[in-house]
């Protein structure tokens, strides 16, 4: 098999990774009362999952530009099934807390080594539409994570984790046996030559800070906060809010997730060759953010379901367009600038999630209203800066 015919079993186990992410929220309510735990417990169970992925991810980006793409992959699908099949067995709230650190890490082998191989084998003129692609299965994996995991959830609360498990032990087989290295022998040796000065996350944020591509990361982050802000609580607050159901919930983000994708598909690339990347990044932050807090206006079904494919469509246009621009700035920085994309990711995860959670015990309309000031106050501090960065881009 071709690196570049490989590409599909990549889309695959990118929405697995993020899948991965997404299957717990729709069935919180119902493990926190299994398990007796209180609300806050709903952000933590997110936050956690985001906190070992931030910690491996920079280590992971460059273990994967001095031993290969594929080593990392297979890690990380290992790990991922591992992480499924502990929270299918968890009997209490620590383990099934075990289980979403382990789904961290395997999540940081994953996914920079995924946005890498991509760069690899894609030159600068066909990349923009492959991480659309990318992006669509990263985000997709994510916000579809919340809709199977409810749907799945009627044959048993566990049953989405023993699914997630057998499919993620299938990727892996199939990875290890159908996908080439990307990365030439020579590439690696030179890159183990080098002294790890990076592996240490906080210095790579550190010198991350320092880059051309900080605003980029900063985005990521902004939006990350956003989504995962949005989803942490969600059920939470449709079920005490609205008065859903958990198969209600299932459906709605089902639906709205596939049309955000299948809207990404059909108007990125257009919209984008049509207004440029700046004009796409601040309106897409924007509109996430007003997207956010309409969401508290009414409690109809079908008002709420407009609004989330609306959020779900903005922040679908907005994550290919941020990948595009970090995989052309990278230069031969591939592996390492994948790894930070992924760290400023997990920041999200660990940071909206957390705030959600508490905000949610102050008042219900608390975290929608913060999460709309933060995408607000990013489509205002990089409509400014990032001129800069795209003439970087195209240099």
């Amino acid at each position: 098999m071709s690196t570049k015919s490989a590409f599909p079993l990549l889309l695959l186990n990118m929405f697995l990774a993020n899948l991965s992410m997404g299957l717990v929220i729709p069935i919180v309510p119902e493990l926190l009362e299994q398990f007796t735990a209180s609300g806050q417990a709903a952000g933590y169970l997110v936050s956690c999952f985001g906190l070992t992925q931030f910690l491996f991810s920079p280590l992971a980006g460059n273990l994967s530009d001095r031993y290969g793409r594929k080593p990392m992959i297979i890690i990380g699908l290992i790990l991922f099934a591992i992480s499924n099949l502990l929270a299918a067995l968890a009997g209490d709230l620590t383990l099934l807390f075990v289980s979403r650190l382990i789904g961290g890490v395997g999540s940081a082998a994953l996914i920079p080594s995924i946005i890498a191989y991509i760069a690899d084998i894609t030159a600068d003129e066909q990349r923009s539409k492959a991480m659309s692609w990318l992006g669509a299965s990263m985000t997709s994996g994510f916000i579809i994570g919340p809709g199977v995991g409810g749907l799945l959830a009627e044959w048993g609360i566990k049953t989405p984790f023993y699914v997630s498990a057998c499919v993620g032990l299938l990727a892996m087989i199939c990875s290890l046996w159908g996908l080439p290295e990307s990365l030439s022998e020579n590439i690696r040796q030179m890159h183990r030559q080098v002294k790890g000065k990076r592996d240490n996350v906080f210095r790579q944020i550190v010198l991350s800070v320092r880059s051309r591509y900080f605003v980029l990361l900063l985005i990521v982050f902004a939006m990350t906060f956003g989504l995962t802000h949005f989803e942490a609580i969600f059920p939470l607050f449709v079920v005490q809010v609205y008065g859903f159901t958990t198969r209600q919930i299932a459906i709605l983000l089902t639906v709205c997730s596939l049309i955000g994708t299948l809207n990404q598909l059909l108007l990125t690339d257009a919209i984008t060759r049509r207004f440029g990347e700046k004009r796409i990044i601040v309106v897409m932050l924007l509109l996430s953010a007003v997207s956010l807090v309409f969401l508290l206006f009414s409690g109809h079904f079908y008002y709420v379901m407009v609004v989330t494919m609306l959020f779900f469509t903005f922040n679908n246009i907005l994550r290919p367009t941020i990948n595009t621009l970090l995989s052309r700035v990278a230069g031969d920085e591939q592996g390492f600038v994948a790894g930070m994309n992924n760290a400023y990711t997990s920041l999200g995860t660990i940071f909206g999630p957390m705030l959600a959670g508490i905000l949610f015990e102050v008042h219900f309309n608390l975290p929608y209203l913060f999460g709309g000031f933060v995408l607000l106050l990013s489509s205002i501090f990089t409509g400014s800066r990032l001129r800069k960065v795209l003439s970087s881009a195209n240099s």
